[in-house]
């Protein structure tokens, strides 16, 4: 009897390991959505909302991996529009026009819908400023809204977000990202 309760035992323990096992995925190179001009990889890992969330982090050449917060992706915005309004002003419209166009995943990894290189030409002036380029705010800015999309079909706190900027006051637009609240009251 011992020897039958200890084979269950060993049964149930190797039945568990293996579902966390296949259940945590650990960094593969297909995990790896984008790398910009500067060597920043950008990568994706499952994520526990839904079936296909996912999250994003990224790395800079010889630093460790960070993951963006709508806080950073705005400030940087604001950094931008200190340096050149109208310009940043054109950058919010071309990623609001990327919002519209991005859909809800049922697959990983998931893949930029929207983002081209050639998308980034016309913004490059903006890089001389902040600590992102324009490439790395686009294809993070995507992949964010890809997942909240994904997540949450009825609300996006990253569109939100671009909607209020540079209409809206900055205390409030930067409150909001740091509070994660989106206008549909979901923490996204």
């Amino acid at each position: 009897m011992k020897k039958i309760l200890a084979w269950f035992v060993a049964l149930y323990y190797y039945l568990q390991s293996s579902y966390r096992m296949c259940r945590a995925r650990s960094f593969r190179v297909d995990d790896n959505i984008y790398i910009t001009r500067k060597g920043v990889e950008i990568n994706v890992y499952p994520g526990k909302k839904s079936r296909w969330d996912f999250k994003v982090k990224f790395r800079e050449p010889g630093k460790g991996e960070r993951t963006p917060a709508h806080v950073h992706i705005i400030v940087e915005m604001y950094v931008k529009y200190a340096y050149n309004p109208d310009l940043t002003l054109k950058l919010k419209e071309h990623i609001l026009e990327m919002m519209q166009s991005i859909r809800p995943i049922d697959y990983f990894p998931p893949s930029l819908q929207f983002f081209q290189l050639q998308h980034v030409e016309p913004f490059r002036e903006l890089d001389r400023v902040g600590e992102f380029t324009v490439e790395f705010l686009l294809v993070v800015t995507e992949l964010i809204a890809i997942q909240e999309k994904t997540n949450y079909p009825g609300g996006s706190l990253t569109e939100s977000l671009y909607r209020d900027f540079g209409v809206k006051d900055r205390f409030t637009v930067i409150q909001r990202a740091v509070l994660g609240k989106s206008q549909f009251g979901r923490k996204s």
